[in-house]
């Protein structure tokens, strides 16, 4: 089976990701309204898929990673800045990797302007000699900054950079996992799919405004798409994500609003690694959260073989990749600094009907690989020339905007159990609204394989939330799907705890 693993670099420009496509350049202004890139998605479905074609002179192609990080865009430049607007652009220089430039445009009052490539927009060190002054239809990518930390600074807010990948920060967030346009035939066995966004338009932001504009057009084999994202930076910057989805032809597995994160190891998973830090992971779980008002948590884990994990959901409320642990002293990592990288929330505008959330967690060795893909799959096949239009939002930064009754799991710990073969596992659970309850409280467990053993709940004096503790005697070499969560009678005290445990 192809897995698919996405490597990540720490250079000030961004990740780089795979190739990006192009659209043929567009010289003059045009009009531009609310449907000019839904009717370009609708039209590009019938027509044949075109491979995107490397357009580059050769010493912009053949870039070394060391010289394209020399190439740096000259903040003077930026897009706005002289406008004194509470946004600005920037873009990324094609090269490198990046070798299909795309086409980007400034939408001002129904006209859309292209906005030109030049040499002058950047600034090349050392490593970077001599590089032609050639006619390049687009750029790489672009990035968007606001003053989101402090008044006077122009704070990175989001990046566009390879495929259909983008990331944003909350405040006082660093750089971590990622988002997608769409998630084609992930974890098949024939390979995934990558779309990528071929052109995109920018509407230029109004004096005082809160939130920016930008639109896209998607392409790939099987689908292409156009998108709306409405970003509104804060404590927690908000995008509102609007997609019509075209589909060439059937797709297999159709991976909607994907989040894509690294994890490497935890408390719960630490391997045979040999590393001076505690943890080390861009998120450290999965949350689900269904309109029935069931909250689950699934730890993350760095799995010996590709794992996929499918939760059956009717009336979806949102899900997320989760980075809960924000303490310095979960990662003691002055670089990385993990405890600021944010979690990312989705959450469904309108009725998404029955379909599943699907975790995927690809087994790696190294912290600059992008193991975990979770997102959507509707229950309706998407078949040849079939429409598909959702909306959704999303939320990054640190924890999480939806405030459930029930206390959450801080930490998943496994031991071995008092009696041969055994497992012991340790759950704890933050406060939440029950921690004063005085009737007896019991934890929950079921397993899918195996026997349960010495199941307990207690108060945790230290942080004034509860532990769960048991044991799981497996089944032979049966894979177990465990789970816990505390009660007091009737009422419910935690969150669900799911867990896959292979022997």
């Amino acid at each position: 089976m192809k897995s698919t693993m996405w490597a990540r670099s720490a250079c000030a420009l961004g990740m780089m990701w795979t190739l990006v496509a192009c659209a043929g350049p567009r010289t003059a202004a045009s009009s531009f309204g609310p449907d000019t890139v839904r009717e370009r998605a609708r039209k590009l479905a019938l027509e044949p898929y075109q491979k995107p074609v490397a357009s580059l002179p050769p010493a912009y192609a053949q870039l070394t990673y060391d010289q394209y990080r020399d190439i740096r865009f000259r903040p003077e430049k930026a897009r706005w800045r002289d406008a004194e607007l509470p946004f600005q652009a920037q873009f990324f220089a094609p090269g490198f990797f990046y070798t299909s430039p795309i086409p980007m445009h400034e939408v001002d009052a129904g006209r859309a302007e292209p906005i030109r490539f030049s040499p002058e927009l950047f600034s090349y060190g050392p490593l970077v000699k001599g590089l032609p002054d050639s006619p390049i239809a687009g750029f790489a990518g672009f990035r968007l900054s606001h003053p989101l930390n402090r008044a006077e600074y122009f704070d990175e807010l989001v990046v566009f950079l390879g495929a259909s990948y983008f990331r944003a920060l909350g405040r006082g967030n660093v750089y971590g996992l990622s988002a997608r346009g769409l998630a084609i035939d992930t974890a098949l066995p024939e390979g995934e799919e990558f779309p990528h966004f071929r052109e995109f338009w920018m509407e230029k932001p109004a004096p005082g405004a809160d939130r920016v504009v930008v639109h896209a057009l998607m392409d790939s084999p099987s689908v292409t798409g156009a998108y709306r994202f409405v970003i509104i930076p804060g404590e927690r910057t908000v995008m509102e994500v609007e997609a019509q989805l075209h589909a060439r032809k059937a797709v297999k597995r159709l991976g909607v609003a994907p989040l894509t994160s690294m994890y490497l190891f935890g408390e719960n998973d630490r391997g045979t690694l040999d590393d001076f830090r505690p943890e080390v992971h861009d998120s450290d779980g999965l949350v689900l959260w269904m309109k029935n008002g069931e909250h689950l948590w699934r730890p993350l884990q760095n799995p010996a073989h590709l794992s996929v994990s499918s939760f059956q959901v009717e009336g979806l409320r949102g899900f997320g990749l989760m980075q809960r642990d924000q303490d310095f002293r979960d990662y003691e990592d002055l670089e990385a600094r993990y405890d600021k990288r944010p979690s990312v929330w989705v959450e469904p505008v309108g009725d998404w009907g029955r379909g599943a959330v699907q975790l995927v967690e690809i087994p790696t060795h190294q912290e600059i690989d992008d193991n975990i893909v979770a997102y959507w799959v509707p229950e309706k096949p998407f078949t040849a020339g079939a429409e598909l239009r959702l909306a959704w939002k999303l939320t990054w930064g640190s924890g999480s905007p939806e405030k459930p009754r029930e206390a959450l799991t801080t930490a998943t710990r496994i031991a071995q159990g008092s009696t041969p073969g055994a497992r012991r596992f340790v759950l704890d659970f933050s406060r939440g609204e029950g921690a004063e309850l005085q009737a007896p409280v019991e934890a929950v467990v079921t397993t899918s394989s195996g026997r349960v053993l010495l199941p307990t709940a207690q108060r945790n004096e230290a942080t004034g939330g509860w532990r769960a503790t048991f044991e799981l005697v497996p089944e032979g070499n049966t894979p177990a799907e465990l789970r816990c969560f505390l009660r007091s009678g009737s009422q419910t005290l935690t969150e669900t705890w799911s867990y896959p445990w292979t022997p």
